[in-house]
């Protein structure tokens, strides 16, 4: 006959053995059959009733944003994201096997939704997570942190005061909402300050706002559940208004400076070609910046533009004004040159008109008819000296009254009044 004591000895001991072969997630893996049919778990939809949908989960939290490209109009965030699904056919009892609740596993090992995203424009380079978490109830639980270039239509009509919404719209590929039922985890508000917290890195971009909604959408007798996460975006304008907006109402002020250069000199003309040289160098970097397929002119080009048209009309006046003064005063040295011939002044000639020296030639000159040859060649050197001395204070004469008559020129009459009036002083 056993003893009692004995027997209690040997059973505690079966018992002792029996926990600790079940404390091993080899044990749950056998339990659940995973080691043996792996191809059952991969392959189909793990519902028991096909009618039933897969309720998959999600929860998406911004981390950084690393670039907005206006030019090819696509964000680049920096997401994490969560999915919940559950499988059917993967559930055990805790207490029988040490209190066990979840195990990870390689994700090829199970089937999992064939969720994308409909604004992926490239596919991410950094690889997947490459384990999943199984608990005992059949939830699974994958993780994933991505790096998406998504297509975001940029609206930059107040560049580079402008708020960007951009979507990222979470759906399956092949199957209908009545296979695969998409839902969100949190709400917008609780994605928003989960995010705010979250945030490492913006860039010249601020982040304002991120809201979920569920939705479905139609193709022609096939629909599909669709999570729509829309982020909000503001950009930071101080920088652009510094290397953008200042520089060019400075070029306006070097050229309103310009009207105080005079006209006669060249260096206004070759100025003000040079600040409207300068002014076409930012409106390409700006080109450069804006996309092409905006269907409204932004805002900061029409400043450009219009910054640009009245340089252009200030250009055109200088050019007409140096026209026109230089008309002016080819018109005086034409009249100049006319009084001088009307008065019978020539370099070089001996001849001096009648009415400057207010004496016949018979008064200047005295006949002499019979006189000797001496005399005649004394009078002859007496008449070219007082000829000499004429000519000179004809010449005098001539100069002086030149100037005091000299008429200032139509154009530059009419500009001197303008600007005369214009003055703050008259």
């Amino acid at each position: 006959m056993i003893p009692a004591g004995f027997l209690f000895l040997l059973l505690l001991t079966d018992v002792q053995t029996s926990d600790e072969h079940n404390c091993s997630y080899l044990d749950v893996l056998q339990h659940l059959n995973l080691t043996r049919n792996k191809e059952q778990f991969t392959m189909i939809r793990p519902v028991k009733n096909y009618k039933k949908p897969t309720i998959v989960t999600l929860d998406v939290l911004l981390f950084a944003i690393l670039d907005v490209r206006e030019k090819d109009q696509q964000l680049i965030p920096y997401v994490w994201i969560d999915m919940w699904w559950k499988n059917e056919f993967l559930t055990w009892d805790p207490n029988d096997f040490c209190n066990i609740t979840r195990i990870s596993l390689p994700n090829e090992l199970l089937w999992k939704p064939d969720i994308t995203i409909e604004e992926m424009t490239e596919k991410d380079r950094a690889p997947p997570n490459p384990f999943l978490i199984i608990r005992n109830d059949g939830e699974i639980e994958i993780t994933d942190d991505q790096v998406l270039v998504s297509a975001c239509r940029m609206r930059v009509y107040k560049f580079p005061f402008d708020i960007q919404t951009c979507n990222l719209s979470f759906k399956s590929v092949v199957h209908d909402d009545k296979e695969i039922l998409l839902t969100e985890h949190l709400n917008s508000s609780a994605i928003v300050e989960e995010t705010r917290k979250l945030m490492h890195n913006e860039y010249e971009w601020l982040f304002v706002n991120m809201t979920v909604h569920s939705n479905n959408i139609s193709y022609s007798n096939f629909n599909q559940s669709v999570v729509i996460y829309t982020i909000s975006i503001k950009r930071r304008a101080g920088l652009y208004i510094i290397n953008f907006m200042l520089p060019i109402l400075f070029f306006v002020g070097l050229d309103l400076a310009s009207f105080m250069i005079s006209d006669s000199s060249g260096e206004k003309l070759g100025f003000k070609v040079t600040v409207l040289l300068a002014v076409t160098v930012m409106q390409l970097i700006l080109n450069d910046i804006l996309p092409s397929s905006s269907n409204r002119i932004p805002l900061i080009a029409s400043y450009c533009i219009g910054i640009f048209g009245l340089m252009m009309l200030s250009l055109l006046e200088t050019v007409l004004v140096m026209f026109l003064l230089h008309k002016d005063t080819k018109e005086e040295a034409n009249k100049e040159q006319s009084m001088i011939e009307d008065c019978g002044y020539k370099e070089g000639d001996v001849s001096i008109k009648n009415n400057y020296l207010g004496e016949t030639p018979s008064e200047v000159l005295p006949v002499v008819k019979e006189e000797s040859s001496s005399q005649l060649m004394e009078e002859s050197r007496d008449f070219e000296k007082l000829s000499y001395e004429l000519r000179g204070l004809v010449k005098m004469l001539l100069n002086s009254r030149t100037e005091e008559a000299r008429p200032a020129g139509y154009w530059k009459g009419v500009f001197q009044a303008f600007y005369t009036c214009s003055s703050p002083i008259g």
